[in-house]
């Protein structure tokens, strides 16, 4: 059976030994005789998971004391909601660069408009249809919180630094959480999905700072406060068990791999190896500007005068095993997704196809 080589942008490729040992789990979870998908949550096997799971957060992303790392449902769109309800009072500033930036911005309106407050749009790339990041835009000091959408899963731009500033920093990493070191320290929230970087789709993971919470008085219900889960241990409902076993497996994995900077090594060079194709090759063209290129999803199109190549090249990239290179309906062309699992011989199949098709015409 011919290799195919997993591009798509979520959910997405997993490490072939963590689909081996979650295999395994789904038929004998740590010799219970039970599935993992049939055990309770309350059992101290999968106690012991969900504790191994946080406490390797904590390890990897070198997360310092107080904060808290839990595991909810709801994605991260149910975080757009969460964030603001627990730490808006009086307002709240976000930089919108993308679609999931949009739907963040969007849901803290509805906070407002509830509770009151304000949300600042601070700066927008929406007029280039989001191929940059806003640059040279202040943030104030006198915000509840600074919100920003590190990776833009969708257009390809990414935010690869830890912004300082003295307002409190909350970002959706959902689409490149462990694919670079981060200050934990300058921010008060970290939220995403995890099916990019860490397990299958179904669990959300947060990382809050415990001082950041409870700041004002109102009513949240309690699903929607985080204190909720914090003292629950993310166990106040039944959580989605098999995701976080998954994502303890990845976990393991990214620490016996010698963690974050050989992640990020790793990355760079996936991304340096298919952009300098992009650049080099005649027939295609990036989307973003190069100094905010996303090194998790590369967005690509038919240079203006091969278009009519598009779909001849879709077709020969299949049949060559290449999977998900499709661009999202609203930028057209490719998006090839680097993420941590894929390995660097699918990048090099990718540029082979490409130079291939090129040679061809």
């Amino acid at each position: 059976m011919m290799k195919k080589h997993n591009f798509y942008a979520g959910p997405s490729i997993l490490n072939q030994g963590v689909i081996k040992n979650a295999a395994d789990a789904v038929m004998n979870f740590a010799g219970t005789g039970l599935s993992v998908l049939e055990v309770s949550h309350r059992g101290k096997e999968f106690t012991a998971v969900i504790e191994e799971a946080a406490q390797l957060f904590k390890e990897l992303l070198d997360i310092p004391e107080g904060y808290e790392v839990i595991f909810l449902g709801g994605g991260a769109s149910l975080q757009f909601y969460m964030v603001p309800l627990n730490l808006m009072h009086k307002k709240a500033a976000y930089i919108n660069t993308g679609t999931w930036a949009t739907n963040a911005i969007k849901q803290a309106g509805y906070v407002s408009k509830v509770f009151g407050g304000e949300v600042e749009v601070l700066a927008s790339s929406e007029d280039k249809n989001f191929t940059y990041i806003p640059k040279n835009f202040v943030i104030p000091e006198d915000v509840d919180y600074f919100h920003y959408t590190s990776n833009n899963t969708i257009y390809g731009s990414e935010i690869r630094k830890d912004f300082d500033c003295k307002a409190r920093l909350v970002c959706d990493m959902s689409s490149d959480i462990f694919s670079r070191p981060v200050d934990i320290s300058k921010y008060d929230l970290i939220y995403g999905g995890a099916q990019k970087n860490l397990a299958p789709a179904g669990v959300t993971f947060v990382i809050v700072k415990k001082d950041a919470l409870g700041r004002f008085e109102r009513p949240i219900p309690t699903m929607l406060d985080y204190n909720t889960h914090i003292k629950k241990e993310s166990m106040f409902n039944t959580p989605p068990v098999f995701p976080i076993y998954v994502a303890l497996q990845t976990l393991k994995w990214y620490k016996e791999l010698g963690g974050l900077k050989v992640l990020e090594k790793r990355n760079l060079d996936k991304a340096e190896l298919l952009y300098n194709e992009i650049d080099r090759n005649k027939l295609f063209r990036g989307t973003v500007a190069t100094e905010d290129r996303s090194i998790m999803n590369v967005c690509f199109v038919m240079n203006d005068e091969y278009k009519e190549l598009e779909a001849e090249f879709a077709t020969f990239a299949a049949e060559r095993g290449m999977i998900g290179i499709k661009g999202h309906r609203s930028v057209g062309g490719f998006r090839a997704s680097l993420y941590n699992a894929l390995e660097m011989d699918s990048v090099k199949a990718l540029v082979d196809a490409m130079k291939e098709f090129e040679s061809k015409h």
